[in-house]
């Protein structure tokens, strides 16, 4: 398992040393074009339209008869729909048009729907028809193939600048020339400007003019954006790190920029190189426009602007955007992406309700929405989903049921979690639902628990991989055993059918009052002494919640009451769940929260509580680390206050930091927390599951979210962030500002950073010259995310972009901006500066930098020394005595400072001495597993076992063989014998059948005239002959597959044991370094704790302020030579161990190999002596199963002289056989 998995921030390498993603693949028959018709159910007109992509897969685009195109960005295509899920005309003149009236037609085969929009619910709706059948589906999964793709939104810079140029020598006139007034178009912030670049690359610039395709080729285009866009900026840091009298940067410059600034300085040098000179090369190569340069190994300023435009310098580290979080932990062990009120398309009070939402919301990665169902009104009595008591308007539960089956898993194969309000108090509509999710989920639904994790207390859940593909169901369920609360249910039933029935008449017998039949059930519900501890009563929990809500209530005024009814909104009245609806549910069981102690002692894992925000705000303020651990056994759903009639969201950061797993929010409305929490489910391959951290996840682990100081084992980051310039920002020349936050725990940096407004309206270039943002301590990075957003003077929003910290990558970026629902904008840009580092406390500062690079620190420590002299001040040896004395004490004698002393033994020499008295408790030398031992492990005995069967199974079908062709002869003589004791052997077709004996056999046994004796005994000869020969046959045949099989299991036996072999090395070599590093720690602590004592004891005996600085730094010095000693020894005895340990390893795997040989010879060996003794055991079977007549007179066996003709059952003898199954 990586350590990304347990939850720890691995820093990454330049995605250029490592490409992570490539980008999306369009595919050739998408670029060639399809015929198609399309069709608007607004106009009722049908176009006839070439539907194609664009090479690089930036657009769909049509093209009319007319030649006229239309232009779909491929980034704002939300779904795509073929078959019965796409559009059906709805007017009858596009009906008629494809003949939907008929019943043979072949509409669905044919239909494609492209659903764009810039948010979930404005959305437009594109449809086409195809001419050949078949040919929509292939268009849809491709089409939505590429819309999906981490690199269509994450595209580096150069690819969003490559965009605007397709769609520039797309968009001809009918000359098939560029019109001059799409540049104006395109860039519409400074037409002046425009105007100026065009000129500066010598292209027309009249507002009516145009220009050939083939005079704009990219460096044409690139020579454009370079005049219209200049980048004085990074010319500036061009200079700083080249030699300033060359206009260009060296080989060596540029690998060093690289390294020193493009690399996260807390890599590995070891783990993760840096850049190598002819890496770099490459870089040059491929961004370099000037050929000589490139033959020389140089890059020019407009070479670097392309190289940091590039994907090599992407401000997201690509291998977080992908799945590549461990999937295989307990459910409760992951963020959830959630929805609340899934079908609301606008406010909580008014507005419409669309099945469509429910599309939109899975389509973006949620993996949990809601379903609010009342009961539907007659005739039809179908099920809704609708906000109770409120305006909004109704759909069909079975719709929305649908809508979900169709877009579930387009996004994201990981479970899907139905969550139901139910307020369905009809038995029959409530079994409607449930058939409803059972046909139409199929498989999909999820109705029993897995047999690995039952539904047990302590059992915890499943994992997402576990439950790929699958949709579970939130609902009240109706515990197992008995039916939910029968007593109650059966006395509603009656109530509502005394009064919902006035057609009974004075004479009718009313059901039974609900007390007399409450009555007879009484004894229905108690406990049965056969059934298990596990069993959950409803009883006993109803008794329970009663008995709490009593305790609760009894604390709280009317108004308080009031106020938190109406917090909860209408998920307080959920109805009684009845038993078709009870048993689709299995892993999530709703239930009402008591308290963190009795969910403690519970121990059900498959148990939800849901809360408002209040709620849970109000728990995790009052018991944050009871909340924390609560979510580490099982999973909490948050939900918004119900007074948010806007339909606005509250802020996720709070409970996300408390490890809840479902933070459900209005997806409908794109607001601050919606943008958080789309951009933090953008990652781990948009799957809608995040691993929390491992303090969240860990029972033996404590976290306290409100936490201001550290957390245990993890290192806090400091991100420094410095804004230095925007591209292409506005389509207005307006004045501009930044925003910089970062949201995380409440003890990381809250402040909001911004910079000052651009001096001018510039929209094009602005340049801020200002300080870096820096966030000094970051407690968790894996919690906490970045905000960058651009805003116009009067505060209109123009992009943002939010990132997780520990997805971010160090260096100079472009950081290319989304709109508030998240989707890439093309144009507006910013160029930043991240750095990234582990927080270090200002005490410990000058320590770090020592310890990091011993050499340089002493070097400079030196050059200060020699400054310090220069300028008359004392040198540090008249201090020396004083020094003596603070290191002294470091030894255990505090030697006053009056007194005469020499030089304490301190320093690499002391720590060698130190060392080596360390060294004598270390364990012995370490030691490898021998061959007997591996032969021991489960995975070669099992091997050992299968081949022995194999061996036993070989045996077996020979001797059955041998057997067979002796009771074969043995029959042959027999019947041969009958024949010349009476008369001739009658053989039939049939008895040849049965007996399966040749037909030259048949013929030689059984026909011709009645023969004497001497005829008979050659017969037997002849049958001994043959006989001989085919069991020396077949007994060669046999030793020879056992001798071969034998070989083989010595082979596999071989292969197996070096596996195993390996594997265990590989551990023996992995806990020997985990073993040294463990020792380096513990070493090091030992000495820093001598390093304390030292400076306790200086402290002490002198006052003097410089002297203790001095003395201090000296210290410091010495303990950083002592460090530096102490690891050099354990390296070296690292690496002499672990040369040994190898010595050992390798001599073990010759064992193995010679072991391999030995296994060959002896199979030989064995198959030579059974080979020698073969012949005689052959003879030995021939006598026993084959006899002449004399033999049988000779053990006084007569022969009459007529015998009658042997039946079908007569048996032919097998004592040979039975004597050669003993032998083998």
């Amino acid at each position: 398992m990586i350590l990304g998995q347990l939850g720890f921030q691995i820093p990454r390498r330049m995605s250029l040393l490592s490409p992570i993603l490539l980008p999306p693949e369009v595919k050739s028959y998408l670029t060639r074009g399809e015929r198609f018709i399309k069709w608007d159910d607004e106009t009722s007109v049908a176009s006839p339209v070439i539907l194609r992509v664009d090479p690089n897969g930036y657009y769909l685009y049509w093209t009319y008869q007319s030649k006229e195109m239309e232009f779909l960005d491929i980034t704002s295509i939300r779904d795509t729909r073929f078959g019965k899920f796409a559009k059906m005309p709805k007017t009858q003149k596009l009906r008629e048009v494809f003949n939907l009236d008929f019943p043979d037609n072949t509409f669905l085969l044919k239909t494609l729907t492209v659903v764009s929009g810039p948010d979930m619910v404005d959305l437009t709706f594109h449809n086409f028809v195809s001419y050949k059948e078949n040919v929509s589906k292939d268009w849809a999964e491709d089409v939505l193939a590429l819309a999906k793709n981490p690199l269509t939104a994450n595209a580096p810079r150069s690819k969003f600048l490559n965009k605007i140029l397709v769609k520039l020598k797309m968009q001809l006139n009918p000359e098939g020339k560029i019109p001059v007034k799409n540049f104006f178009q395109m860039f519409p912030a400074d037409r002046k400007r425009v105007e100026a670049a065009l000129s500066a690359c010598h292209l027309p610039k009249g507002k009516n003019d145009s220009i050939n395709p083939e005079d704009f080729p990219e460096p044409v285009y690139r020579s454009f954006l370079m005049n219209l866009c200049p980048r004085p900026e990074i010319d500036e840091i061009f200079t700083s790190h080249h030699s300033k009298a060359k206009p260009y940067m060296t080989k060596d410059h540029l690998t060093k920029f690289i390294n020193q600034k493009q690399r996260d300085a807390r890599l590995n040098s070891l783990l993760f190189p840096p850049a190598r000179p002819d890496q770099v090369q490459c870089l040059i190569e491929k961004y370099e426009p000037s050929g000589i340069n490139i033959q020389r190994g140089q890059l020019s300023p407009e070479g670097m602007v392309w190289f940091l435009s590039g994907p090599e310098n992407s401000i997201v580290a690509h291998d977080k955007l992908i799945l590549h979080q461990d999937m295989s932990q307990p459910l409760n062990h992951y963020f959830i992406n959630s929805s609340h009120n899934t079908y609301l398309t606008a406010g909580q009070f008014s507005g419409p309700s669309s099945s469509e939402m429910y599309r939109q919301v899975l389509l973006s990665g949620c993996r949990c929405v809601e379903l609010d169902c009342w009961k539907g009104k007659p005739p039809e009595e179908e099920p809704i989903i609708t906000h109770g008591f409120t305006m909004t308007t109704d759909i069909l539960f079975k719709d929305a049921v649908e809508a979900i089956a169709e877009s579930a898993f387009k996004t994201s194969l990981y479970p899907v979690i139905l969550s139901f309000e139910n307020h369905v108090d009809s038995p029959r509509q409530q079994a409607k639902m449930a058939e409803y999710c059972r046909t139409i989920f199929g498989d999909m639904l999820l109705t029993e628990p897995l047999d690995k994790f039952p539904l047990k207390p302590g059992i915890p859940l499943p994992s997402p991989q576990d439950l790929l593909g699958k949709i579970l169901i939130k609902n009240k369920k109706n515990q197992s055993p008995g039916p939910i609360s029968p007593k109650k249910e059966l006395c509603a039933e009656t109530e509502d059918f005394n009064q919902t029935n006035p057609a009974l008449g004075e004479d009718t017998a009313p059901i039974p009052p609900k007390k007399e039949l409450c009555a007879e059930t009484e004894d229905f519900n108690q406990p049965n002494p056969a059934m298990g501890e596990d069993t959950v009563w409803v009883g006993e929990e109803e008794a329970e919640l009663e008995e709490e809500e009593e305790e609760e209530s009894g604390n709280l005024d009317e108004e308080e009451i009031k106020k938190m009814q109406s917090d909860e909104g209408t998920a307080g009245l959920e109805v009684t769940a009845y038993e078709e609806m009870s048993s689709l549910v299995n892993y999530i069981q709703p239930t009402k929260f008591i308290s963190f102690e009795f969910s403690s002692q519970k121990n059900r894992s498959y148990v939800i509580s849901s809360f408002t925000e209040l709620k849970a705000y109000d728990l995790l303020t009052k018991s944050p680390v009871q909340f924390v651990d609560y979510n580490k056994r099982q999973m909490s759903r948050i939900y918004p206050k119900g007074t948010r009639m806007d339909s606005s969201n509250y802020s996720p950061q709070m409970f996300w930091n408390a490890g809840c797993q479902m933070v459900a929010l209005n997806f409908q409305t794109m607001d601050m927390p919606m943008q958080q929490n789309m951009a933090l489910f953008e990652f781990n391959g948009q799957s809608g599951y995040l691993l929390k951290h491992e303090f969240m996840r860990r029972p033996d682990k404590q976290f306290d979210p409100f936490s201001v100081d550290r957390i245990d084992v993890v290192v806090a980051t400091t991100l420094s962030i410095t804004v230095i310039s925007g591209q292409f920002l506005s389509e207005r020349s307006v004045r501009t500002y930044v925003e910089v936050e970062v949201f995380g725990l409440p003890g990381d940096p809250k402040r909001r950073y911004r910079t000052k407004l651009t001096p001018n309206a510039n929209s094009i270039n602005p340049v801020w010259k200002e300080d870096p943002f820096v966030f000094e301590k970051i407690m968790m990075p894996e919690l906490a995310s970045l905000r960058v957003a651009v805003l116009e003077e009067g505060g209109k929003f123009i992009g943002h972009r939010i990132i997780p910290v520990h997805a971010l990558q160090s260096g100079y970026h472009h950081l290319c901006l989304r709109s508030e629902s998240n989707i890439p904008l093309t144009m507006p840009a910013l160029f930043v500066f991240l750095e990234m580092k582990d927080y270090v406390p200002d005490t410990w500062a000058d320590l770090t930098v020592a310890l990091a690079n011993p050499i340089k620190f002493f070097n400079a420590q030196d050059k200060k020394s020699v400054k310090l002299q220069d300028t008359g001040d004392d040198p540090p040896d008249r201090l020396l005595p004083l020094r003596n004395s603070a290191l002294g004490q470091a030894n255990g004698t505090l030697i006053s400072a009056g007194s005469s002393m020499a030089p304490s033994p301190n320093g690499p020499a002391a720590a060698v001495t130190w060392f080596k008295e360390e060294a004598m408790k270390e364990a012995a030398e370490p030691q490898t597993a021998s061959l007997e031992e591996l032969q021991q492990l489960k995975g070669f005995l099992k091997l050992q076992k299968r081949q022995e069967k194999e061996l036993r199974e070989l045996e077996r079908r020979g001797v059955r063989r041998w057997e067979e062709l002796l009771q074969k002869y043995a029959c042959l003589q027999s019947e041969l014998t009958t024949q010349g004791g009476c008369r001739k052997l009658s053989v039939t077709k049939g008895s040849r059948k049965k007996r399966n004996l040749p037909w030259e056999d048949t013929r030689e046994a059984g026909q011709g005239p009645m023969e004497g004796p001497e005829s008979i005994d050659g017969r037997i000869r002849e049958l001994k002959e043959k006989l001989e020969t085919e069991l020396y046959q077949q007994g060669e045949e046999q030793y020879e597959s056992i001798m071969k099989r034998k070989e083989q299991h010595g082979t596999e036996q071989i292969a197996k044991v070096m596996e195993l072999a390996q594997e265990r090395q590989a551990v023996e070599l992995k806990a020997l370094k985990e073993s040294a590093e463990s020792n380096t720690k513990e070493m090091k602590k030992k000495l820093e704790v001598k390093r304390l004592e030292r400076i306790q004891a200086m402290s002490k005996i002198t006052s003097d302020k410089m002297a203790q600085e001095r003395l201090k730094r000296e210290i410091n010095n010495s303990h950083i030579q002592e460090v530096v000693h102490i690891i050099k020894q354990m390296t070296e005895t690292l690496e002499r161990h672990q040369e040994r340990l190898e010595e050992k390893q390798a001599a073990c795997l010759e064992q193995i190999r010679e072991k391999e040989k030995k296994f060959q010879q002896e199979a030989l060996s064995e198959y030579e002596e059974q080979m020698k003794g073969l012949e005689a055991k052959v003879k030995e079977a021939v006598r026993c199963c084959l006899s002449f007549p004399q033999d049988d007179q000779d053990k006084k066996l007569e022969i009459p002289s007529v015998v009658e003709e042997p039946s079908e059952e007569t048996s032919c003898p097998n004592e040979a056989s039975s004597q050669l199954d003993s032998r083998l």
